[in-house]
């Protein structure tokens, strides 16, 4: 489907970059960027739905998290316990 848009010259002359960069059309650079921010927008949905859900945590959960947090963080930074 065809559609029109006014773009700044900017933007339009970063878009032509990329789609000779990535060898598609300036028409799939856009598509690819609509689909990233619509994917954020769900993503970003279902985060807070999340934090609702668990945002009533006992104490004993909230100290359960605590620790977790600092057991993965020195595990990806490959601390010693």
């Amino acid at each position: 489907m065809k559609v029109a848009i006014s773009i700044p010259e900017e933007i339009l002359n970063e878009v032509e970059g990329l789609a000779k960069e990535f060898g598609c059309s300036r028409s799939r650079v856009f598509a690819i960027a609509v689909e990233e921010l619509l994917e954020r927008r769900r993503t970003r949905g279902l985060l807070q739905a999340l934090n609702e859900a668990y945002e009533d945590d006992t104490p004993e959960e909230t100290e359960l998290k605590q620790r977790s947090k600092g057991y993965h963080a020195r595990k990806v930074r490959k601390e010693p316990c």
